[in-house]
């Protein structure tokens, strides 16, 4: 019997839903004490420049996601 966390792209998933996680944490944080502590709660978690750009100065480009709205 194999295990699905061994299948290919599994860690690569994994890796996306821990990251999704993060950049959902540092928006909400962005929420409620601004944006530069949810620029740093980001860079301690390596996302990369880029993302945290997207994610904090354009709410437009932001991915969906069930239960979020691109406030």
């Amino acid at each position: 019997m194999t295990n699905p966390s061994d299948a290919p792209g599994a860690a690569e998933a994994r890796r996306d839903a821990r990251l999704c996680d993060i950049v959902d944490d540092g928006i909400a944080l962005m929420r409620v004490a601004g944006t530069l502590s949810a620029l740093e709660y980001l860079k301690s978690h390596a996302v990369d420049g880029q993302v945290i750009m997207r994610v904090l100065l354009e709410p437009g480009k932001r991915r969906g996601r069930a239960g979020l709205a691109a406030v």
